[in-house]
């Protein structure tokens, strides 16, 4: 995929997971790739990983929460590269469990990660893509933002607003040479896996009842750079995400059945007795 090379790319949440092997395959592409991360050092870790295999990739802290710092960021990268190709707005959270045990700070936290955190990416990365007349964003939402997620209220909540956002602003910014996707995965190999907030869930009786294997990182990332190199506007990854996509287009009477039998008698609802 040529479109990668000697392409100039910032990777948000780029420590780990989706973010991780993104960063590691658009190397491999031959982008130059900054890997942004609260976790710096292991964001750093992984670039020299990257820069010893032949790579060109280096670290940055950064907390996407911070609007200035998000800015600051794309203008530095810019003015030492001369562009911003791409700008993978892919830093998450994840929260499970009933609504009824979410506290304020909760919402809070997950809708300033994952949409407010999406957002200071776009902003400061759109309008300098504007003004370069080209350049692709790629904002990571979630199969939960294509269907009802019950248990995942939260989550599912930003992930909609992420892929509402991202289909919207294509259609604006197509008139100035820039292009949008939103990445769409499903269950993903990742360290969320472990870091996600479960309120009275237990999180060994929830993986047991996932009923597939979670895809490779790796895979998915091949998956997303292959979409994103079509200019699709949505990227759905797993064959299992792609699938319940299609029966929430084709038939969602049926698929908000299936979710209110899950709040009913899930292991969400369970936890609430």
């Amino acid at each position: 995929m040529d479109v990668y090379r000697d392409r100039i790319a910032i990777v948000t949440g780029g420590a780990s997971g989706i973010g991780r092997a993104l960063g590691e395959r658009l190397a491999v592409l031959g982008a130059t790739v900054t890997l942004a991360d609260v976790d710096e050092p292991r964001a750093a870790e992984v670039a020299r990983s990257i820069v010893e295999g032949g790579g060109r990739a280096r670290a940055a802290a950064l907390d996407v929460r911070d609007a200035a710092a998000v800015r600051a960021l794309v203008e530095a990268t810019a003015a030492e590269h001369g562009r911003l190709d791409y700008m993978f707005n892919n830093a998450g959270i994840g929260i499970a469990g009933d609504v009824l045990g979410m506290s304020l700070a909760d919402w809070d936290r997950i809708v300033d990660v994952n949409l407010k955190g999406v957002i200071h990416g776009v902003v400061g990365a759109y309008e300098l893509m504007a003004r370069q007349r080209s350049g692709h964003i790629v904002n990571t939402a979630s199969v939960a933002g294509l269907i009802p997620s019950p248990g995942l209220t939260a989550y599912a909540a930003t992930k909609h607003a992420v892929v509402g956002l991202s289909t919207s602003l294509r259609a604006e910014a197509a008139r100035h040479g820039v292009k949008v996707t939103a990445v769409c995965p499903g269950l993903i190999e990742t360290p969320m896996k472990q870091s996600i907030k479960l309120l009275d869930v237990d999180r060994d009786k929830l993986m047991s009842q996932v009923p597939f294997a979670f895809y490779p990182a790796e895979r998915c990332a091949r998956d997303i750079l292959r979409g994103v190199a079509k200019n699709r506007p949505v990227v759905v990854v797993t064959g299992h995400a792609r699938f319940l996509a299609l029966v929430q287009r084709l038939f969602p009477s049926l698929v908000h059945r299936i979710a209110r039998r899950e709040a009913t008698t899930g292991i969400i609802a369970k936890s609430r007795t």
